[in-house]
């Protein structure tokens, strides 16, 4: 009797562990979408005619799915984003999605895209954001036919995440590119911003007139810092080019504008995240961060190693967790996953206005 007394209690125990087990928390949203470029594009440039492309090793050298077409080692800050939001699975690339995945969010990011249509063309193919919002109006269509109808996805939608990283290629890509683009001749830094943000607030006006209410505007980071342009501009390959920098931080400002402005619309939660600033807080110590080398790419050819971009079947660098460039132009996973961490969690009041995802999710 006494035995059988003391053993109800351990199978109690036992069967609350199974159930932890089984148990599985749900997102804090129940959907996430995706718009960007190359920082985020995780294979919708695969299969299309384009120069900016990362399906090949050692792309993915460090990623369980190997050469997706992430331009990273590993993840992305969407990924780290989407791990910290509670999906089990990271969000997937448009390209490949099921109507099925549509529910829980898809990626529509493109390489080489921009605000502006012409941005990164001499690069071939890529999605511009424009082209980003048709194939999301798409989608939009397909879910009020998946729900029933336009309330039941408008109420779904009014509950997901959405994150838009655009503006790094109008910069990089487009207006100091002169070679290639007219932009720098016909605007100073200042009216290009202007130029960029009114194109962008129009943009961004149709997604939220497609549905979107909880909208993070990733700013442009410091483009000045990357290995391509310490390689090109920078006389002693450390010190980053300020006249790039310059103009993308008064593209950023605009950007905190434009959250106040999206703001005043009715149901509208949109923020801004602060990726130049979280940029520069890493850069000023990154030892603190784990990080010993900034200045160079773990891939590539030439100085900094950011001449030329990491090639296919090149060897990287061994200690990637050290680095804060993969390439020449984009972040290591350490590096994203450290961005990706103070988006959803600021680290200080800078890194977000007004609020970061975690709070964003809640709203």
């Amino acid at each position: 009797m006494e035995r059988a007394a003391m053993r109800r209690p351990l199978l109690l125990i036992l069967a609350a562990a199974v159930a932890v087990v089984v148990v599985r928390a749900e997102p804090q949203v129940p959907c996430y979408f995706v718009f960007g470029d190359s920082l985020v594009d995780n294979g919708n440039n695969n299969d299309i005619a384009s120069l900016a492309r990362a399906n090949y090793p050692p792309y993915g050298i460090d990623f369980p799915g190997g050469a997706t077409g992430r331009f990273s080692n590993g993840l992305t800050t969407v990924d780290a984003i989407s791990r910290l939001l509670g999906f089990d699975d990271y969000i997937p690339a448009y390209a490949g999605a099921s109507n099925d995945q549509l529910l829980t969010g898809v990626n529509f990011a493109s390489a080489a895209a921009g605000i502006r249509d012409e941005t990164g063309q001499q690069l071939g193919q890529r999605i511009s954001f424009g082209g980003q919002l048709q194939n999301y109006q798409a989608a939009v269509q397909q879910l009020v036919g998946i729900l029933g109808d336009e309330d039941s996805a408008a109420s779904h939608l009014s509950r997901c995440i959405f994150t838009v990283g655009m503006g790094s290629n109008d910069y990089l890509n487009n207006y100091f590119m002169p070679a290639v683009y007219s932009t720098s001749q016909q605007y100073t830094p200042e009216q290009y911003a202007d130029a960029l943000a009114g194109q962008y607030a129009q943009q961004l006006r149709t997604l939220y007139s497609f549905g979107a209410r909880k909208v993070a505007l990733m700013g442009v980071g410091q483009v000045g810092c990357s290995p391509n342009e310490l390689a090109q501009r920078s006389p002693d390959g450390a010190t980053c080019a300020a006249e790039i920098n310059g103009a993308i931080d008064i593209f950023n400002r605009r950007l905190v504008a434009l959250v106040d402005q999206f703001n005043a619309l009715p149901g509208a939660h949109f923020t801004y995240i602060n990726a130049y600033g979280i940029f520069e807080d890493i850069l000023r110590a990154p030892g603190s961060h784990g990080l010993t080398v900034t200045n160079r790419g773990c891939c590539g050819v030439g100085r900094n190693n950011g001449q030329v971009t990491c090639l296919p079947f090149q060897t990287p660098c061994a200690n990637r967790n050290e680095y804060l460039f993969w390439d020449a132009f984009h972040p290591t996973e350490a590096a994203n996953i450290l961005v990706g961490r103070r988006a959803y969690s600021a680290a200080l009041p800078s890194d977000v206005h007004p609020v970061d995802l975690r709070t964003l999710a809640q709203l």
